[in-house]
């Protein structure tokens, strides 16, 4: 099965679908979704990507990124892919968006216009091995100093996204 995105203009109108690969390939500007996820000691959910994903393997990010599949809600693509990936359901809350632009190697540009969901849980993931290498728990300072130290160890994402957290 292709999997399809939604092609965004810079006010998240949307114009389009186009098939993910090739949408990477040629730089659209598409739909995207990032969700944080915080413990009630107050630290983060971050996941190391699968070696087996198409860009930034063995990456570390935020606990869960995808796409909203074309006529479907985002909140609702949030929720599916936070349980695919993590086996987690949450109540999720949109934070911001932001648009970016980062070549991540072997000729893929992930140009997306991503929204920013917030939760909390001290329930443990379950992580689908396809999608996630491993997962940890870790204080912002923690995450803010080692983001700083090693840059390369992160998705272009993340970088932006743990920037503009509140």
């Amino acid at each position: 099965m292709t999997d399809y995105v939604i092609i965004v203009d810079e006010q998240n109108k949307e114009i389009g679908t186009e098939e993910k690969m090739k949408a990477h390939e040629e730089g659209l500007l598409h739909r995207a979704f990032s969700i944080v996820i915080y413990n009630s000691k107050g630290e983060m959910l971050l996941q190391k990507r699968a070696a087996t994903k198409y860009h930034s393997q063995n990456l570390w990010s935020n606990a869960c990124c995808s796409h909203p599949r074309p006529n479907e809600r985002l909140e609702d693509a949030a929720r599916r892919r936070l349980n695919e990936e993590l086996g987690l359901e949450c109540k999720l809350q949109k934070a911001f968006s932001f648009i970016y632009r980062a070549d991540v190697g072997i000729g893929l540009i992930e140009h997306e216009y991503d929204f920013v969901f917030i939760s909390y849980t001290d329930a443990y993931p379950k992580e689908n091995k396809v999608e996630v290498a491993e997962y940890k728990w870790m204080d912002k300072l923690s995450i803010k100093q080692d983001v700083k130290q090693n840059p390369e160890d992160y998705t272009s994402w993340f970088r932006i996204l743990f920037e503009n957290l509140k």
